[in-house]
């Protein structure tokens, strides 16, 4: 296959047009502001779950609490039946008025006891309305966190997408000014090793960087200008190009 200089040098144009692409492709998976996101979100979430349950903490202290306010409502009722009999004077039977007393004692005890329990309950309810508080404060943070990584990381992204569809936009453009057979062989050999082409310099391949032997040197000498040459280690296109290349 033959190719003019020129057309070396668009084909050089060409791998460095995609070597632009593969990093700028790496970038949009690797950003430092998608990391930052994640880590946000991931705490975020976290504090949220904690939140939940608190959330499911405080309902089942609160049905405690309803609970035992309602027996501690219930003891005192048969607490002021009883006084209120003994205090009447309608019963008169000792054993009746002992049986009230005793039965007053029990009460009394038990509603002590409920009212100790009931301040527990009340107590580990605020505890838990002071940790919900300062997880709420600690995810309103959060979300403005959030929102300000979600769009840094959109803006990255965005930069990212415009670069690439400016080198997309560039490399059409080379490709159309090559020839169809050499881009060909160069997407062929892109697709096997993921570079098509490299410049040789110094007795090296710019694709593989390997130094290729004396023997290889010499035919590349030997090489008419044009003729399109391939490594002898990767395949690769050798582009014979002596000067700057911009």
């Amino acid at each position: 296959m033959k190719a003019d200089a020129w057309q070396q040098h668009s084909l050089l144009e060409l791998v460095g047009v995609d070597a632009e692409l593969g990093r700028l492709a790496h970038r949009a998976t690797h950003l430092p502001e998608q990391q930052r996101y994640e880590e946000v979100q991931a705490e975020h979430q976290a504090v949220a779950d904690r939140l939940a349950v608190l959330g499911i903490a405080c309902e089942d202290l609160d049905g405690q609490v309803a609970k035992l306010e309602s027996e501690v409502d219930t003891v005192r009722q048969r607490e002021d039946r009883d006084r209120g009999l003994l205090t009447s004077g309608s019963v008169s039977d000792s054993k009746q008025l002992a049986d009230l007393q005793h039965e007053l004692g029990t009460l009394e005890r038990r509603q002590a006891n409920l009212e100790d329990t009931l301040l527990e309950v009340m107590e580990r309810r605020e505890q838990l309305a002071a940790e919900q508080t300062a997880e709420q404060a600690t995810l309103d943070r959060l979300d403005t966190e959030l929102s300000a990584a979600r769009q840094a990381r959109d803006e990255a992204l965005a930069e990212v997408e415009q670069a690439r569809d400016e080198r997309t936009a560039r490399r059409a453009e080379v490709v159309a000014g090559l020839d169809g057979d050499l881009v060909k062989l160069y997407e062929r050999q892109r697709s096997t090793s993921g570079i098509g082409a490299g410049r040789l310099l110094g007795g090296r391949c710019g694709a593989c960087r390997i130094e290729l032997d004396r023997g290889e040197l010499s035919r590349i000498s030997a090489a008419a200008e044009d003729e399109v040459l391939r490594c002898s280690e990767c395949g690769a296109i050798l582009l014979r190009i002596t000067g700057p290349v911009g």
